[in-house]
């Protein structure tokens, strides 16, 4: 293809006249967006998907989630979501999410739907349980004996999601529970 002198011209002009005529154009957003958040309760939370922390902005309608997208104010993010944030809604939706505690017997190859007070209760027993079976209160150094107070079993796992108060209390329980194993999604 050859450009010659006709067909630079009608290019130049084409494209001064579609830059002046776009400044009196003006964009009208959609509503549809508008009318669907009317009277929704807006909330902030962080994506859990990653290490990254992004933050993003929920809509809730009469107790049901009806959007969720970017906080265009967060310093991560800014507003924008990777693939796995913007499914996060779908996510959530899902009819496939777990709403209750289910438990599997040993042995048995069914879960089973419990109570939020029964998992809790099993849950605590067994952490009491690998906390007692593995405590260690002394520890020998040379001829020397040293109170140390600590379970080698347990160990915790923060994430991105968690805010800095949150990570506080994270902290604060595995130190009540005596392991000093506490580690974040991040570094791994």
């Amino acid at each position: 293809m050859t450009l010659d002198r006709r067909n630079l011209l009608t290019g130049v002009a084409g494209t001064g006249a579609s830059y002046v005529l776009s400044d009196f154009m003006v964009d009208q957003p959609s509503r549809a967006a508008e009318l669907k958040l009317a009277g929704a309760k807006e909330f902030t939370t962080a994506c859990n998907f990653c290490s990254c922390g992004c933050g993003m902005v929920g809509h809730v309608v009469k107790g049901k989630l009806v959007n969720l997208e970017g906080d265009p104010g967060h310093v991560v993010n800014e507003g924008a979501l990777c693939v796995k944030g913007t499914a996060m809604l779908a996510t959530h939706d899902s009819p496939q999410r777990v709403h209750t505690p289910k438990y599997r017997a040993p042995g048995s190859d069914k879960w089973v739907e419990i109570s939020w007070d029964e998992a809790l209760d099993k849950l605590a027993r067994r952490i009491q349980s690998v906390r007692d079976a593995n405590w260690v209160a002394t520890e020998k150094d040379g001829e020397q004996e040293f109170a140390v107070n600590r379970t080698d079993a347990i160990a915790f796992l923060g994430g991105a999601q968690s805010t800095n108060e949150e990570c506080y209390l994270w902290t604060k329980t595995a130190r009540l529970y005596g392991t000093s194993f506490l580690e974040h999604q991040a570094r791994l």
